[in-house]
């Protein structure tokens, strides 16, 4: 009778472990960096307090909205030592800034500031405003010694809003497959880390989005779609996406470091697809800021990143340029 209990009471914990190891498809939501985020993954168990974790160490490092921030503490000219999340971001910014000659730069924060897009909002913006901003602006007006941020003014501030989604989009992804998981897509603010195949066993599908205005009962309007099955990060960055209006005249939110005000370039989208998505993410702000042409030429001599842009010609008809490897990545062209 022992025997035959002690047989049943093993089938009932083999039956049990098997279930628990069954893998399934997952969804964690939430917010993070003031906008939304969806992580989709396989695996045996939700991670969200793993997730959870990566999320808010990306957070207390980089968010400039949060006062306990090392970025906060930096722009507040605090004692603060920085960590890997604020390096590893910070030396890809600089990377970034240099080759594409300064239309990338987080020390453009005070302009962003200024124009509202910011984490602190002016009332008007005037060119005597923008002239004495200028002088703070300059990626190379800043670097790091040791475990420490120097400036060379110590009103400069940092903002790593353009790239630090798409950093922890890669985050996030790499602790997933450090806890063996082969297939996922992590969607933060629109950016993109994806992997593998997804419950349909069909490779992950990013929609780009016509780069028109949302309008209310009306659904968003899809451009294309990139298809990723091999790891690679995806961003996308448009003027369409943030903007307001003043006096009838409209002002995005992709301001040129070297005038100071918003870029009025013939790129309206920018979607780029890099070996991360931290890399993805800054590109895609400059190639916005650059211009069609300029945009091409840089992007061309940039090894690993493909870009589809979405511009305008001189009769404001749409129009469309894509690197050759972007096209593994377009089902529909």
């Amino acid at each position: 009778m022992k025997q035959m209990n002690l047989i049943l009471a093993f089938l009932i914990v083999f039956s049990s472990t098997a279930c628990t190891q069954k893998k399934q498809y997952l969804e964690e939501t939430g917010s993070v960096f003031h906008t939304s985020y969806s992580i989709k993954y396989e695996a045996s168990r939700l991670m969200t307090e793993e997730i959870d974790a990566e999320l808010q160490a990306v957070n207390l490092s980089l968010n400039p909205f949060n006062p306990n921030s090392i970025i906060a503490k930096v722009n507040n000219n605090e004692e603060v030592e920085i960590d890997d999340h604020f390096r590893i971001v910070f030396n890809k910014a600089m990377e970034v800034s240099e080759k594409s000659g300064g239309m990338f730069d987080i020390t453009c924060a005070p302009m962003i500031n200024l124009w509202g897009f910011g984490f602190k909002n002016e009332d008007q913006v005037t060119p005597e405003k923008i002239d004495s901003l200028k002088q703070l602006v300059g990626y190379q007006k800043v670097r790091i010694e040791g475990n420490q941020v120097v400036k060379e003014d110590p009103r400069v501030i940092l903002n790593a809003s353009a790239i630090a989604k798409g950093y922890t989009c890669d985050v996030v992804a790499n602790m997933l497959e450090a806890h063996g998981v082969e297939n996922y897509m992590v969607e933060i603010g629109g950016e993109v880390t994806a992997k593998g195949v997804n419950s349909k066993g069909i490779p992950w599908r990013i929609g780009i989005r016509k780069p028109e205005e949302a309008k209310a009962g009306r659904p968003i309007a899809i451009e294309e779609v990139v298809q990723i099955t091999r790891k690679a990060g995806v961003a996308t960055s448009g003027d369409y996406q943030n903007y307001y209006l003043k006096e009838g005249k409209k002002y995005a939110h992709t301001i040129n470091p070297m005038t100071g005000y918003p870029a009025e370039q013939n790129i309206l989208s920018s979607t780029i697809v890099a070996e991360d998505c931290m890399t993805a993410d800054a590109w895609a702000t400059a190639f916005t800021a650059m211009g069609l042409e300029e945009a091409v030429r840089v992007a061309k001599a940039i090894p690993g990143l493909d870009y589809f842009f979405i511009w305008t010609d001189e009769e404001g008809a749409y129009r469309f340029s894509s690197s050759e490897g972007m096209a593994k990545y377009l089902p529909n062209r």
